[in-house]
């Protein structure tokens, strides 16, 4: 990059996952907000079929409107970021005997992608193999982060409380000996049996009769073979926590939490709530909660980045009961939603950092980091 050139940005989003469309709305934020007199965005789409393709830079079709999410078409376009010299390839199958182009260099890559085939490592895997700098945790931590299962265990292994909880695999579903294994039956009802690898609520059910549960798990299997089923935590309020990487040698960061309030649906705020249910919850910027107990979520928030090796940034979930004052991890999110819906950039506004000013920190970050193994 020559002295005085903006930074180039590929901003990647969409993706083979369920949550294509919340992908395409974070993307919009934060093609809305970037500084582009420092940066100069390359929005690159990928369709639910997996194929990479070059997008105009504008936001509007991009957002959710009117109980719709967007998708990304195979417009016929294609890209490809190679290992040279972190080069954009370009080639557009619309033109008889069209060349591949070369669109120059990446300075970095911002991977705003949820879910399976982006926010689990695999992308971000690609990068390393490219050789590029890429925001957000590394493949590791987006590893751990992606499969709630594994998650616990590091989490619990470090000392943080995740409740009680069975991991179905693949395997052990089609070679059970009964609809309901023993050790959920533990558990008692309700119980909440969720997608091991999925995001935004997909796939998640409140099962409240035993009858209903292999119906549970076929539709969690429906987005991940690999299930996991959650002891409920009655009485509790979801508290979350959002994290920055600090400068290099110090102490990740967190904002003051925030609480997502049920209004029409309590019991389960699925999919439909998050994004498209007209006042179905209400985001409390910060959470209604005392000092105290914003500073223990606040370390535990701190430390379960730490634990999986985070960087870049994350939301840490928690279940907070009021009248026993315990505080539950649900799960981390390594690539947060960042939606006009979504509580991480809400969070940081409330602790004094602007939405631009975070897309600037997330991608100044990920430029400090040295390549290779760190």
């Amino acid at each position: 990059m020559t002295e005085n050139a903006k930074t180039r940005v590929a901003v990647i989003f969409g993706g083979r996952s369920g949550e294509h469309s919340i992908s395409c709305a974070t993307a919009a934020g934060v093609l809305d907000h970037i500084d582009r007199e420092r940066f100069d965005p390359v929005p690159i789409g990928i369709t639910k079929t997996g194929a990479w393709v070059l997008m105009p830079d504008e936001t509007d079709t991009l957002r959710l409107q009117d109980g719709q999410g967007a998708e990304v078409e195979d417009n016929g376009t294609f890209v490809a970021l190679v290992p040279q010299n972190q080069h954009l390839f370009f080639w557009d199958t619309r033109e008889a005997g069209s060349a591949i182009k070369d669109l120059g260099r990446i300075d970095v890559v911002m991977p705003l992608l949820h879910g399976p085939y982006g926010e689990d490592g695999t992308v971000q895997g690609l990068c390393e193999m490219v050789g590029v700098p890429y925001t957000g945790c590394g493949v590791a931590a987006s590893a751990i982060g992606m499969d709630k299962g594994y998650a616990k265990l590091v989490f619990d292994q470090g000392g943080i409380p995740v409740g009680r909880y069975h991991v179905i695999t693949d395997f052990a579903w089609r070679h059970r000996a009964a609809s309901v294994p023993e050790e959920v039956r533990s558990f008692g009802l309700p119980v909440f049996v969720k997608p091991a690898r999925a995001g935004s609520s997909l796939g998640v059910t409140r099962v409240t009769s035993w009858d209903d549960f292999e119906a549970a798990v076929s539709a969690a299997r429906r987005h991940d073979p690999k299930v996991i089923v959650e002891a409920s935590v009655e009485g509790a309020r979801e508290v979350e926590c959002a994290v920055l990487e600090g400068p290099r040698g110090s102490a990740p960061r967190t904002a003051a939490p925030g609480e997502v309030v049920m209004v029409k649906t309590p019991g389960l705020y699925d999919f439909e709530s998050k994004y498209f249910a007209d006042n179905a919850v209400r985001l409390q910027i910060p959470a209604e909660i005392p000092p105290e107990v914003s500073e223990r979520i606040q370390g535990y928030a701190r430390r379960a980045f730490e634990l999986m090796g985070g960087e870049g940034l994350a939301r840490v979930d928690f279940f907070f009961v009021e009248d026993s004052g315990e505080i539950i991890l649900n799960e981390v999110n390594t690539m947060p939603g960042m939606t006009p819906f979504s509580l991480f950039p809400g969070m940081w506004e409330n602790a004094g950092l602007s939405y631009r000013d975070l897309v600037t920190e997330l991608i100044e970050l990920a430029l400090a980091h040295p390549q290779g193994l760190r």
